[in-house]
C-alpha cells in the first residue's frame, strides 16, 4: 500500500498577520526612541560662554530683572509672527509685567531687503522713543500677511503708515529722512554681528540668560528655564 505524499504545510494567515503587525510595532517603537533621543539631544540647554551685549538694544521690562530673554527676530518671518502672537503674551503677563524678566529684540536679517528696511525703521523709531519701538514691533508682526508672507509687503509707505497710526510720539517726517539716509544702519550692523557671533541660523531664536532654546514654541521648557534662573 502506497503512502500518501506529505504536502507542504499551509501558512496560517492569522499568524502571519500577527508577526507582521508585531514587526511593525517594534519598528515604530525603535523609530520613536531614536527620534526621542535626537529631540533630547537637540534640547540640550547649554549656556554660552559670553552672553550677548544688550547695550543700546530695545528692552521691555525692568532693567534690574534677574532674567533676560533675547529674541533674534525678523519681521518677514512667519514663525516670528506666530511667536509674537502666541508665546510672547504669555511670557509678558507672567514674567515681564511682574518684573521678573526683561526681553530684548535683536534684528535678524534672513529675508533680504525687506528685513533690512524693517530693522532700519525699528532702530529709527527706537532712537525717537523707546516705548514706541514696542508698539512698532507689535504692529509689524500684526501687519505681516498670513498668506503669501514672502510677497513684497515691507515698504517705506507701509512703515510710515503704520508709524503714523501707532504712536503720536513718532516724528514720521524724521523717520522718513532716516530711512532715506540709512541713518540707523550702524545699529542694524551691530545686530547682524551678534547674529553671526552666536551662530543664529533660525528665527525666532531665543536665549534666556545665555541659554539657547532650540524650540522657541516649547513653552514648558521656556518657563522651566526661566523659573530655574529666577531661583538660581
Amino acid at each position: 500500500m502506497k503512502k500518501k505524499k506529505t504536502g507542504t504545510t499551509k501558512k496560517n494567515p492569522a499568524k502571519t498577520l500577527v508577526l507582521y503587525t508585531t514587526a511593525i510595532i517594534i519598528l515604530l517603537l525603535a523609530l520613536f526612541f531614536i527620534n526621542q533621543a535626537t529631540t533630547d539631544k537637540a534640547q540640550d540647554l547649554t549656556r554660552v560662554d559670553e552672553q550677548p551685549s544688550i547695550v543700546n538694544q530695545p528692552v521691555i521690562g525692568k532693567e534690574e530683572a534677574k532674567v533676560t530673554l533675547i529674541e533674534f527676530g525678523d519681521y518677514k518671518c512667519p514663525s516670528c509672527k506666530k511667536w509674537s502672537q502666541d508665546i510672547y503674551p504669555l511670557l509678558k503677563a507672567e514674567y515681564i509685567d511682574t518684573g521678573k524678566m526683561k526681553l530684548v529684540f535683536v534684528n535678524t536679517l534672513f529675508h533680504g531687503d525687506e528685513s533690512k528696511l524693517g530693522a532700519l525703521a525699528g532702530e529709527a523709531i527706537f532712537s525717537q522713543s523707546k516705548d514706541s519701538f514696542w508698539e512698532y514691533n507689535e504692529a509689524m508682526f500684526k501687519a505681516q500677511p498670513t498668506e503669501n508672507h514672502d510677497g513684497l509687503w515691507i515698504t517705506e509707505k507701509k512703515i510710515l503708515d503704520l508709524s503714523q497710526n501707532i504712536s503720536p510720539q513718532i516724528d514720521v517726517q524724521k523717520l522718513k529722512e532716516d530711512l532715506s539716509k540709512g541713518t540707523t544702519l550702524p545699529q542694524v550692523e551691530v545686530d547682524n554681528a551678534l547674529v553671526e557671533k552666536y551662530g543664529i541660523t533660525q528665527t525666532p531664536t531665543i536665549m534666556i540668560n545665555g541659554i539657547k532654546i532650540s524650540n522657541p514654541f516649547d513653552i514648558e521648557t521656556i518657563k522651566s528655564v526661566i523659573d530655574k534662573e529666577l531661583g538660581a
